[in-house]
């Protein structure tokens, strides 16, 4: 289900294995205080460095230079083994604590036409600077960057920590259109298994299930860095961001909650299926039993006439096929009252009369 890169067996730590197919890497960078913005795409990692005041956001999307990522790190005093967790993906969403900053790695999930994409964010912040990374180029940060672009507004007025809050909770906000989107297929599955019998709409159910185990993989790591963080006594988190972590927090254990019920949901819609295939299943083979049942005395009379023998009653007679045709359509009549009777079998019309009233 994950594919994770790791360095050559045996390789020093901090070794980096960079993907493939990663584009190389995108830098924009704004710097900003209460009265002051400037935002810039950033041509020489060399100049960068923590600055002296306002706050620093440093996004960097694409892993495919490794030049650039080591320059980076040199430039804000990152460990490598901080690097080898960014190159290396997918990592398990965690809270790493350092002397000067704090790692964060959490995961943006998308689903379109039915497929779940998972891409891991790196964000580091320290004080007076945030530094982001991206496997993908192009986030949904949008609306931070208009909130940073107000000089009125709350972000402003807050630091490194309060900026590293606003992009994970935009990444967590973004959990529910995908949970939604998982919802709406759950209920045209539910009423597809009410509707119809294909056997086919239970493997659309496992593949939803497993997109909710792919998510659940996801969050429930997250609500831990969560916690660690909001139980961290470092300077690096303020008392004010706490308030709003807490309400990340809150969000993440909303999705986990809402996992756990799509996933109950999933597994009583593969039951209520299979019943309904069962349930099918006997159906015909009840209706096949009593053809069968009423064809069994026929077919005696049919062989029983069949036989070659030269002297048999009704054999020279010139109503004995009538009769025969007669006695055996009174036979099937019969055994059909008796099987509507006993409730064996019912027509449909007063089935469907039935169901409505």
């Amino acid at each position: 289900m994950f594919r994770k890169r790791h360095p050559p067996r045996g390789a020093r730590p901090g070794t980096l294995v960079l993907p493939k197919d990663s584009p190389p890497p995108r830098i924009h960078a704004i710097h900003y205080a209460q009265a002051d913005l400037k935002e810039f795409d950033v041509g020489k990692v060399a100049s960068l460095r923590p600055p002296e005041k306002g706050v620093l956001w440093v996004d960097v999307q694409g892993l495919g230079d490794e030049a650039v990522l080591r320059e980076l790190g040199d430039a804000f005093g990152l460990h490598p083994l901080v690097l080898e967790d960014i190159v290396h993906c997918p990592q398990r969403p965690k809270v790493e604590e350092h002397d000067t900053y704090h790692f964060m790695i959490t995961r943006a999930l998308t689903r379109k036409h039915g497929v779940l994409k998972a891409e891991q964010i790196s964000i580091l912040y320290g004080m007076g600077w945030v530094l982001t990374f991206q496997e993908i180029p192009g986030d949904d940060w949008n609306p931070v960057r208009q909130r940073i672009r107000n000089p009125m507004g709350r972000m402003r007025q807050h630091g490194a920590d309060y900026l590293a809050y606003a992009l994970l909770d935009a990444i967590i906000d973004g959990y529910f259109p995908v949970l939604e989107d998982v919802g709406n297929d759950l209920e045209r599955c539910e009423t597809a298994v009410l509707r119809s019998t294909d056997g086919g709409i239970t493997e659309g159910i496992h593949a939803l299930k497993r997109d909710l185990l792919s998510f659940r993989r996801t969050i429930f790591p997250q609500v831990e860095a969560l916690h660690q963080l909001l139980r961290s006594e470092s300077s690096l988190v303020s008392e004010p961001v706490r308030v709003f972590l807490r309400d990340c927090l809150d969000h993440c254990t909303q999705c986990l909650e809402e996992i756990e019920a799509f996933r109950e949901i999933g597994t009583e819609l593969v039951g209520a299926h299979l019943a309904a295939l069962s349930n099918r299943t006997s159906e015909v083979m009840k209706m096949l039993t009593v053809i069968s049942s009423i064809f069994i005395p026929l077919s005696f009379v049919a062989g029983l006439y069949g036989m070659n023998f030269r002297h048999m009653p009704g054999l020279e007679d010139r109503w004995g096929y009538p009769l025969v045709l007669l006695v055996m359509s009174l036979v099937a009549l019969f055994m059909v009252a008796y099987f509507r009777r006993r409730r064996w079998i019912e027509w449909p019309g007063k089935k469907k009369k039935s169901t409505q009233s």
